[in-house]
């Protein structure tokens, strides 16, 4: 039987300490300056006022008490679920009832709206600059040397994505070039930025991305209408069937203990 020709490249020892340790550095120490930078940039989120604060929390009223509507009596449910529905209609929780059924104002040009996008913007140049000038340094120093090989075998729609720059088609896709270990370092150190700036920093690239793709995470964004939100919860509320853990528990207990 014949077995696979393993391939070697010969290398040169030295490609190890004057380039993929120095990537790896590099993108160690960007991701702590990123870090940091992007905490320096952020401004404090305002505080939100009284009406503003209950408008948006007072959602999760009738969310939780749909979730655990099953640990309630009957009685103890009728009467939050009177009040929640009775609540909503009336557009007790708004924070501006008078606005109810008026057209919204252009969110772009309110206070919160552009401070958001002013976050985002910081956020982006805090990401991109340190990226392109390190992609730039490693174009220009490091481009077409092959730095390493994987130890476990890959299947050939790798090899874009781990041999870029490197243009010999019969090369294994287990060999890594300079510019895809830069790539596989952007995305695969998040457990050394957990270990050196604990797991809530920002110098994750994923996690900042994410993070700017819900800027109005935990409130009601500048598209949604709390008047509508709420008449769609008292909706809920309204055709939700009860059904409590203590409806003829008496019964059961009897049964239970064989007293019936």
């Amino acid at each position: 039987m014949a077995y696979p020709i393993e391939q070697s490249i010969k290398r040169d020892p030295a490609l190890f300490y004057w380039i993929l340790l120095p990537i790896t550095i590099v993108m160690i120490v960007t991701g702590i300056l990123r870090h940091y930078l992007t905490v320096l940039l952020q401004s404090p989120p305002k505080p939100l006022s009284g009406p503003k604060l209950r408008e948006s929390r007072s959602l999760l009223l009738s969310i939780n008490l749909r979730t655990n509507a099953s640990v309630l009596p009957r009685s103890s449910f009728s009467a939050r679920k009177a009040y929640l529905v009775a609540a909503y209609n009336d557009g007790k929780f708004l924070a501006d009832p008078e606005a109810r059924g008026k057209p919204k104002a252009n969110p772009m040009g309110s206070p919160e709206m552009m401070e958001g996008m002013m976050g985002m913007m910081k956020g982006n140049v805090a990401m991109m600059v340190p990226q392109t000038l390190i992609m730039g340094w490693i174009n220009a120093f490091f481009a077409g040397f092959v730095l390493l090989k994987l130890p476990f075998p890959l299947t050939p729609q790798f090899k874009s994505m781990l041999q870029a720059g490197v243009g010999t088609r019969d090369l294994d896709v287990r060999w890594v070039s300079s510019i895809s270990w830069y790539f596989l370092t952007l995305f695969g150190l998040q457990p050394v930025y957990n270990f050196i700036l604990g797991s809530s920093n920002a110098a994750n690239q994923m996690a900042a991305q994410m993070a700017q793709m819900n800027p109005t995470a935990g409130g009601f964004g500048p598209e949604q209408d709390p008047d509508k939100m709420f008449k769609n919860e008292a909706e809920n509320l309204e055709v939700l069937e009860h059904r409590s853990v203590y409806d003829g528990i008496e019964e059961r207990l009897l049964a239970k203990y064989g007293m019936a």
